[in-house]
């Protein structure tokens, strides 16, 4: 097969879809990998190692993509991609279609298999493709809104360790998954006080028993969340609900009661995200003030530390894939469930529920079903 990996092109996106050892396990299997020139710059990588590695450079994006059967991502297609796509090819990136109607019309238009790495999931619910960029993200998240604590950013010039006879500053975290639960560590590590909300009992029950009385878990209602984030010096959203659009937890009227100069991260913003008065930023413009409270919306975090996101991000995808390279996507996807269930869009057809939902479109079951038990 020939895998095509292009060069992103999102805002301050510097993350490339594979690695030089990724495309030479694919090139050793006896598959062609095409690499547009520049692509890995981003993140410390030459075309001279893409090259090393038995790839070919290509000088353009159009060639790239015209060329490539199964093109490896990292974002999902701007619209000035969109005409690049061609009937029937695999594209394989993170899509986040649940908010994004106009990128989900021309994947159906084009009739492009769009698999997307945020709903490949395994049978015990894990998403693994969406797992080391939210671990990622998570610890970022509690970085960033430290950063933007500070008065020189704008915020209410609070340390969240805090000092001898001052208290530390209190993170609120919405969510216990791999994000909040990554944030909880970090935010843990640097001595603020952390309070952390879920749903699920089981997960707060987890954090519990690991870091005991650092931290405080409360049961996720609307009545918590509101009294929890009115409080907050740094409000991270942190929820998922894989493949459809974020709930919405935070009210405007509770942003605006929170204090001056606080911060909200909200790191769901790629699907949506979870807070009233959040909107997609960028690596650029990455917060604004509303209601007096800064919000950092950037929807591809990782990318700000594009090295280690490509690395990490390229041994969870490769073995997905080798088995779309190798297979071909009929036998990838009857053989792998997990695969399965991350197809979106396949021949002109919506195939997810989740984002038909979220965007009252028709949808139909992807074609091929698991092999029955036995």
């Amino acid at each position: 097969m020939i895998i095509a990996v292009p060069r992103e092109i999102k805002t301050r996106e510097y993350r490339v879809g594979m690695t030089p050892a990724g495309a030479r396990t694919l090139v050793e299997d006896g598959h062609r990998v095409l690499v547009e020139s520049g692509a890995g710059l981003g993140s410390g990588i030459e075309d001279a190692a893409y090259l090393a590695a038995g790839t070919e450079i290509i000088g353009s994006a159009a060639e790239v993509y015209a060329r490539g059967e199964l093109v490896v991502k990292v974002k999902e297609p701007l619209p000035g991609e969109f005409n690049l796509l061609r009937p029937g090819q695999i594209l394989f990136t993170y899509l986040h279609l649940a908010p994004a109607r106009e990128l989900t019309s021309a994947l159906l238009q084009r009739q492009v298999t769009g698999i997307a790495y945020e709903t490949v999931e395994l049978a015990d619910g894990t998403l693994p493709l969406l797992h080391p960029m939210s671990e990622i993200a998570g610890r970022m998240a509690v970085q960033v809104g430290a950063h933007y604590l500070q008065k020189e950013n704008g915020g209410k010039g609070v340390l969240l360790a805090g000092a001898p006879g001052v208290r530390p500053g209190r993170v609120v975290i919405l969510g216990a998954g791999t994000v909040g639960s990554n944030a909880v560590r970090i935010a843990v590590g640097m001595g603020a006080d952390v309070t952390v909300l879920d749903i699920d009992p089981g997960r707060l029950t987890f954090l519990d028993d690991h870091y005991g009385n650092r931290i405080h878990t409360v049961m996720s209602n609307s009545q918590n969340i509101e009294d929890e984030a009115r409080d907050a010096d740094l409000l991270i959203g942190a929820v998922l609900v894989a493949g459809a659009r974020a709930p919405l937890l935070v009210n405007r009227e509770t942003v605006a009661a929170m204090a001056a100069g606080s911060v909200i991260v909200d790191v769901a913003v790629d699907q949506g995200g979870c807070v009233a008065t959040t909107r997609p930023t960028t690596h650029d413009e990455p917060v604004y003030t509303m209601d007096g409270v800064i919000h950092y919306g950037v929807a591809n975090m990782p990318g700000a530390v594009s090295r280690t996101s490509t690395f990490a991000l390229t041994n969870s995808t490769l073995p997905y894939v080798r088995k779309i390279a190798g297979l071909g996507l009929d036998r990838a996807t009857t053989t792998d469930e997990a695969l399965r269930r991350g197809v979106s869009t396949h021949a002109g057809r919506l195939t997810s529920e989740p984002v038909a939902r979220a965007l009252g479109m028709p949808w139909e079951p992807y074609p091929h079903e698991p092999d029955p038990p036995g």
